[in-house]
This record gives structure tokens, C-alpha cells and sequence, in this order.
């Protein structure tokens, strides 16, 4: 069923197997989810590269990365931006995860990060500002839609405690 304004989009459950995806990073290099089988990895939706807030969302991922993989996770950030658009935000923020090109949107679709909202009072259809947590199994252990870019990470960290994940 194609989303539209008056639609919610499909969300990801946990225990659902996430699905796969191979994209490009920023220096055009092929990324697969595949790729970190065995390895938990958060993967993050962003609407725009070096807009406001999802350069305070990268710069959270960036300062807490060492102590996310010290806690066993791997970061992956998406968005529909070309690649020069994420070569040049990697290099701007000294951004040290991957940053990978979903320009069609076809796996911001399948995660369920695409949708509608409401951007200065004007409802459109885009990229979700969203979260999936995907354990060593390929498996969805926590999917968070529409979260705030601001503390995202630590309140990523709170719930994943919580959870116990």
C-alpha cells in the first residue's frame, strides 16, 4: 500500500528481521546491512545533511560513538542526500560512522521512516526522523519513530538499558 499524507507508514516491530540494504557511503563505497551480521548496529533516518537538527543528531552519534561501540554497537546514519552533499557533512563535523545515500528513499520506505509530517505548519511527506536498533541477528530489537534530534542519543541509551538490549 503506497503512503500517502493521510496515511501512517508501516513500522518496523521488534523481533521483526530487519530488512536488508546495500548503499552507498560517502566516499561511494557499497555498505550492506549484511555487512555487520554479528554486530548490533543503530541505524538512524535524517531528513537533510547540515540542517539544524541533524547536525545536533550527528554530533550526538559522533561524541557518544566511542562509548556506543564500547557498549557493542555499530552506527549507521541514512538519508536521500547525494553523496558529495555526505562527503562534505562527514568532512564538516568530523563525522567517523558511516553516512550512507538512500536517494530513491526505498529503504527509509522499508523502515518505515518515511511518512508524513507537518514542517512549519505545512504537512508534507518525507524522511521520519527515526531510529532502529538491530541486534547481532539481523533482528529489530527497538524501532523509535519521530524522535527528537536534540538527547536523542541519551535517551536512546535509557531505553536501550531499560530494555535491557
Amino acid at each position: 500500500m503506497a503512503t500517502t499524507q493521510s496515511q501512517s507508514p508501516l513500522r518496523l516491530s521488534p523481533g521483526s528481521e530487519a530488512p536488508g540494504f546495500t548503499l552507498p557511503d560517502a566516499t561511494g563505497r557499497q555498505v550492506s546491512l549484511a555487512d555487520y551480521r554479528g554486530r548490533n548496529v543503530i541505524v538512524y533516518f535524517y531528513p537533510k545533511a547540515a540542517t539544524p537538527g541533524c547536525t545536533t543528531e550527528a554530533c550526538d552519534f559522533r561524541d557518544n560513538l566511542a562509548s556506543l561501540q564500547g557498549a557493542g554497537y555499530e552506527v549507521l546514519g541514512i538519508s536521500p542526500d547525494p553523496l558529495q552533499a555526505l562527503a562534505d557533512f562527514t568532512e564538516d563535523l568530523s563525522l567517523t560512522f558511516p553516512l550512507l545515500s538512500d536517494e530513491d528513499n526505498s529503504v527509509a520506505r522499508a523502515y518505515g521512516a518515511w511518512g508524513p509530517k507537518v514542517i512549519n505548519g505545512q504537512e508534507l511527506v518525507g524522511v521520519l526522523r527515526s531510529t532502529v536498533v538491530i541486534d547481532a541477528e539481523g533482528r529489530v530489537a527497538l524501532a523509535q519513530y519521530q524522535v527528537d534530534a536534540a538527547g536523542h542519543v541519551a535517551a536512546l541509551r535509557e531505553e536501550l538499558a531499560a530494555k535491557g538490549i
